[in-house]
């Protein structure tokens, strides 16, 4: 559930936060103070859009902060899913309003806005007045079918999803490889060409890589090579005269000065080592020019093969494995062309079992749907009629679709009369704003067990009602209170008496400045805003009693 709402420096609203409770959380307040700008915070929070218009006259920054606690099981695993973690059951979405941009955090991690909106759709169900007009479109009405009986639809749609999936690929095999003679003989010319060119090359996994190290090493040894002749040249083979020719001259030049003294001796001692070392030397660096020999034989056959393999990588793929992939691909193909008549008849016949499987995948998902229709109209009447609505009948009809699709070959639409004697017509020509907030807070009742978002937010559900019907929905919310957490804003005392906590939102001047502010109400508090909701600025004493006496009653309905 939503525990915690934090608002800083957002329109009217300076600082505040609201700590929230179990079951129906109320909001009243004037008209004008603030409470539709709370429900947008939260809006904010959880992805919706934002501009630097909606900070406070002034900021430079704003935050909005949502605390939520969650105990559910199967929410605790799809926010796994999604890669979340809540801390010890808790988890905040925050976002920084800054001028012209925001940034978004999940316990204190940033991220995208399209992870926050998915979070947030596992967390929290926003209903405004606007979306009571979901219900004047068709395309709707067989989704909220779908999920009242989810237990015995969800299994069949899947199976009709993998039927219908299973069919849309056998048709477009069939349209692909559907062919007249000139163009199979074609098709058939150029897969064999390109089979016999694949297997002709004779490729073997790994075998492009061992020839680029290959290649490599060959191209850097002649590199090496040519340095290792240059450096034996000057040491040996030089004519114009090399290292080891000179050292000779040396030595025989010395030769005098070893027998004139121990210096000369010394001296000339030195350079005939000089000279042996020079000749090991020579010999070790003709054995170390051999190790990098090769024929232009060997390069060429190298360099040959690695731009066949890169050829046919140009051609079929990038890797010697997509190479014979696609090969294997082209051989199963020519076994089709050989004997395409019995190919198109296998084909065909496939493509007439997959249609047959999908229709009946959704003839049974209808049959269960035509059963389940009948039963959630039923208990939609029940709750209008607790919701004041006297004589009304619902139906909900299911027609045949254009085609299929991976829903099945149904369209459901909802029907509604209000009036006796009147015929039921389409929802959307006979229903009037006031009637479809309470026929969505109806469904909205019926479907408490079945929807997992823990909380639930509505905003003006008390548009175009007054009385007992009034009472009536203050009813419905306790009753989805429940099992859910609800957070409701309304006008009406009627509303307001079920609250299991109350909060009145309320501006204040301040320093030349407007600030929204919002008070969690004790049952006294309470008492006196249902007064204030009932008589408005003139609030006697026998308002107060009868604000005490709603109250009272809200609590034995309980």
């Amino acid at each position: 559930m939503l525990q915690n709402l934090y608002v800083k420096n957002l329109a009217l609203i300076d600082e505040t936060e609201v700590e929230f409770g179990e079951g129906l959380n109320i909001l009243t307040g004037e008209t004008g103070a603030g409470k539709s700008i709370l429900l947008g915070s939260v809006t904010l929070a959880l992805g919706g859009k934002y501009n630097a218009q909606m900070l406070r006259n002034g900021a430079k920054s704003g935050l909005v902060e949502l605390t939520f606690h969650i105990k559910e099981e199967k929410i605790l695993k799809k926010l796994e899913a999604l890669d979340i973690y809540p801390e010890d059951g808790y988890l905040t979405l925050s976002r920084r309003l800054l001028e012209g941009r925001s940034v978004s955090k999940i316990n204190g991690e940033t991220v995208n806005m399209s992870v926050l909106k998915d979070v947030a759709s596992l967390l929290i169900d926003i209903h405004g007045q606007h979306d009571n007009q979901t219900l004047l479109h068709r395309k709707n009405h067989l989704t909220l079918l779908d999920l009242y009986g989810k237990e015995q639809t969800d299994p069949l749609k899947e199976k009709m999803a993998s039927c219908y999936q299973e069919w849309k690929a056998v048709c477009k095999k069939v349209e692909q490889s559907s062919l007249d003679e000139e163009s199979r003989r074609r098709e058939l010319s150029l897969a064999e060409f390109e089979v016999n060119e694949i297997e002709e090359a004779a490729l073997k996994e790994g075998e492009d890589e061992l020839l680029e190290e290959q290649y490599r090493k060959m191209t850097d040894s002649r590199k090496l090579t040519e340095g290792v002749a240059e450096a034996y040249q000057y040491t040996a083979e030089d004519e114009r005269g090399n290292a080891s020719d000179y050292l000779s001259r040396a030595i025989r030049s010395l030769q005098e000065a070893a027998s004139f003294d121990e210096k000369g001796s010394q001296l000339y001692d030195q350079i005939v080592e000089i000279d042996s070392l020079l000749n090991d030397f020579n010999r070790d660096l003709a054995e170390y020019a051999k190790s990098f020999e090769y024929s232009e034989e060997e390069f060429s056959e190298v360099e040959s093969r690695l731009n066949e393999v890169n050829h046919l990588k140009a051609k079929y793929g990038n890797t010697i494995s997509d190479i014979l992939a696609y090969c294997e691909e082209k051989r199963q193909r020519l076994s089709e062309l050989e004997d395409y008549d019995s190919f198109m008849q296998e084909l065909l016949e496939k493509q007439e079992k997959a249609e047959k499987q999908m229709e009946k995948a959704a003839m049974e998902l209808h049959e269960v749907r035509e059963q389940n229709a009948v039963k959630f109209a039923e208990e939609i009447v029940h709750q209008m009629s607790e919701l004041n609505f006297l004589d009304a009948r619902f139906e909900i009809r299911l027609t045949e679709a254009k085609s299929y699709s991976a829903q099945g070959k149904d369209d459901a639409e909802f029907y509604l009369s209000v009036n006796p004697g009147e015929p039921v017509r389409p929802l959307g020509d006979v229903a009037s704003g006031g009637e479809l907030s309470r026929i969505m807070l109806a469904i909205k009742t019926v479907l408490a067990d079945e929807e997992d978002t823990p909380t639930l937010i509505f905003d003006e559900i008390d548009s175009g009602i007054s009385g007992i019907t009034a009472g009536r929905v203050g009813e419905r919310l306790q009753l989805i209170g429940k099992s859910r957490q609800v957070i409701c804003i309304t006008h009406l005392s009627q509303i307001a008496a079920a609250a299991d906590v109350h909060f009145c939102i309320h501006k204040e001047a301040e320093d030349n400045s407007v600030r929204t502010q919002i008070e969690r109400l004790d049952q006294e508090d309470s008492v006196a805003e249902l007064a204030r909701l009932l008589g408005g600025a003139n609030v006697t004493d026998g308002i107060i009693d009868s604000a005490r006496e709603m109250k009272e009653l809200a609590k034995r309905e309980k």
